[in-house]
């Protein structure tokens, strides 16, 4: 079952005071990002966070799972309404995620390199 449109934006709305949150469609399944950092996955209407030391630290009984068949397991946050403690977890999982890469250009514009 794919996950709805509904459900991500919920989702991101629990995850509010965390940063900004934004989303994008991903194999048919939605990737959230934190101040631009790829942090969570939706898949078939549940929320997963990817795990880090400092999200063990926090809460170590959280339920791990793989989103999709094939990944690696990630926490699958089954009390989404706690806005608080998923704000605490979503700020420490980007504080110890690498920073993105930025994106390099290729080719020129409007000519050869010389």
């Amino acid at each position: 079952m794919a996950s709805t449109s509904e459900f991500v934006q919920f989702a991101a709305d629990q995850l509010r005071n965390a940063g900004i949150i934004t989303w994008r469609k991903m194999f048919g399944e939605y990737g959230l990002y934190c101040d631009g950092v790829f942090f969570a996955m939706v898949c078939d209407n549940q929320l997963f966070i990817k795990i880090t030391e400092a999200g063990k630290k926090l809460s170590p009984a959280l339920s791990q799972a793989p989103p999709y068949e094939g990944a690696k397991p990630c926490f699958l946050i089954e009390e989404i309404e706690d806005t608080e403690f998923l704000t605490e977890l979503a700020r420490e999982t980007v504080r110890n995620l690498p920073a993105p890469v930025p994106k390099k250009r290729t080719g020129t514009k409007g000519g050869r390199e010389k």
